[in-house]
């Protein structure tokens, strides 16, 4: 007889996974805030970002698997979500005592690459409503500057999924959060969604904010003197819309 030590060990869940040293050189989340969550470091999720990383991939090869990403950033986003108990009735005439999602969602993107994620966000919420928020640096400040925003009337009482693909230093983020707060969304109701981070942004953001989560596809080696992500993949938005 098999000794309880012997019985299979559950895996951890994936939104609990902390990036993994990869080869390629993916910076180790050791010091960074217990917000910030990141899709499991996967060779397959590896092998995506090493398309959209390269400066020779096509328009049309680095929009599919950008795409791709982008699901997956979603379908663990909707995974940090409250949920309550829900029953129904199946087919079989038999409850099932299963979930659902406690409140009602919202995505807003940060224009312009954020709009980019908006599709992804359609694909798996259905009728979903989406804001949107332009933020610029102010050439005489120098600050992130709101510039426009459009958000539902009930956008106070939604959770929201914040939507751009890079987080560099994070001016633009901590901006667009500052904006939804003073539209009445809690923090704790705001959940942000990208592909990939620079340390330095994550810990900057989430300094502000601890109790926003954060969902991230990758976590890059940090900024060069441009404030450039490295590796990185480039401008997001023009490889996403630009021939």
């Amino acid at each position: 007889m098999s000794s309880t030590s012997d019985a299979p060990v559950a895996p951890p869940q994936p939104s609990l996974q902390p990036n993994a040293l990869s080869p390629n050189g993916a910076t180790d989340t050791n010091g960074l805030p217990s917000s910030v969550f990141t899709l499991p470091q996967t060779a397959q999720l590896e092998a995506l970002y090493t398309i959209i990383r390269d400066k020779y991939t096509s328009r049309g090869d680095f929009l599919f698997y950008s795409d791709r990403i982008i699901r997956l950033l979603v379908e663990e986003g909707l995974n940090h979500l409250p949920v309550v108990q829900k029953s129904v009735i199946t087919p079989t005439g038999s409850t099932y005592d299963g979930v659902g999602f406690e409140g009602k969602i919202c995505g807003v993107s940060i224009l312009r690459a954020g709009e980019a994620m908006e599709a992804g966000l359609r694909e798996v919420c259905r009728s979903v409503r989406i804001g949107k928020i332009l933020i610029q640096r102010d050439e005489e400040t120098m600050q992130p500057k709101l510039f426009y925003s459009k958000f539902p009337q009930d956008i106070a009482k939604r959770y929201v999924l914040l939507l751009d693909p890079m987080l560099a230093t994070g001016g633009s983020a901590i901006k667009a959060v500052d904006v939804l707060m003073e539209n009445g969304v809690p923090e704790d109701r705001i959940i942000f969604i990208n592909l990939i981070s620079s340390p330095e942004g994550l810990k900057t953001f989430s300094g502000k904010f601890p109790r926003l989560k954060v969902i991230t596809g990758w976590i890059d080696q940090g900024l060069n003197e441009k404030a450039y992500i490295i590796p990185g993949l480039g401008d997001f938005g023009e490889r996403r819309y630009c021939e």
